[in-house]
């Protein structure tokens, strides 16, 4: 075995990678009230939000051990690479160092890193995906981990808090606070700092307007946003017709279907179906919302 990627169970594991022996979850422990949670393969999500729902404390977490990590890295992978949940957020990252130092003291010559996501979720997923690409490349250890970690500095966080409860139950936002946003219904929309701290960025009044304040965010965030992944495309689709769009890797295929179906928005010219000129995401998005009230 070439590599082995390690990933706390803050991060996904796709379908795929559940079944490949390059790929392990180190899980965390959850603490909800005086009840302990394993998150890992029998961990029930419903289950859990519903308790966290009907508990009066803020739910907590426990990093995984340095000798669980110790045993994930004690294996004939030639490259091993750990992808924490962010240092800022969790002690699963200096675990996972500790881990590392002690089987190197027995095993000097070992390959072992640990990336800091300085996120969470998707976002380590996403990293372990970039590891997965490097090695398939065939780029040395040395390689694989300098690419990585830039791959990371590139990285935004963006997410919506559905509610407050758990602001109020560790203390951030007062009871009265709390039910006065939610009366409101007002949403905050959350992103991440350079070191992988928690941050708000910025707030609206409903679920709708929330979502295009985030789009703001990462539109505000992305380098080259303005730079035209598309142009000088003119299509015609009859109704009834099936076509294929090919092209090679990067050249927006995904992109251009996502127009059609509105899950983008168009920066210049027009898309019409049945005639009709399509309206911007955020134009629908609004309109919807009219329509809902």
């Amino acid at each position: 075995m070439r590599y082995k990627i390690i990933i706390d169970s803050c991060g996904e594991l796709l379908d795929e990678w559940k079944k490949d022996e390059c790929f392990e979850s180190i899980p965390l422990t959850l603490m909800v009230g005086a009840e302990q949670i394993i998150d890992d393969e029998t961990f029930d999500q419903a289950e859990f939000i519903n308790k966290v729902a009907a508990c009066p404390e803020c739910p907590k977490s426990a990093c995984p051990s340095p000798e669980r990590y110790m045993r994930a890295y004690d294996c004939e992978a030639e490259h091993i690479y750990a992808v924490t949940l962010s240092s800022e957020l969790s002690g699963s990252y200096n675990s996972a160092l500790l881990g590392r130092d002690l089987i190197m003291e027995d095993h000097p010559d070992k390959k072992i890193h640990v990336f800091n996501s300085r996120s969470a979720s998707i976002g380590e997923s996403l990293i372990g995906m970039k590891i997965q690409e490097c090695e398939e490349a065939g780029m040395s250890f040395e390689e694989v981990v300098s690419t990585v970690e830039h791959y990371i500095e590139g990285q935004h966080t963006f997410f919506i808090l559905e509610n407050l409860d758990t602001l109020r139950k560790n203390g951030r936002l007062s009871k009265v606070k709390a039910l006065v946003a939610s009366a409101l219904k007002i949403k905050p929309v959350m992103g991440s700092t350079d070191d992988g701290n928690i941050c708000q960025l910025d707030q609206a009044r409903g679920m709708n307007r929330a979502l295009i304040k985030l789009v703001e965010q990462v539109i505000e965030k992305t380098p080259d946003s303005a730079e035209k992944v598309l142009k000088d495309i003119n299509l015609e689709i009859r109704s009834g017709e099936t076509i294929g769009i090919i092209g090679g890797t990067g050249s927006a295929k995904t992109s251009l279907v996502n127009l059609i179906s509105r899950l983008y928005d168009v920066t210049d010219g027009e898309i019409l179906v049945g005639g009709k000129n399509c309206l911007s995401n955020t134009e629908l998005i609004l309109e919807w919302s009219a329509e809902l009230k």
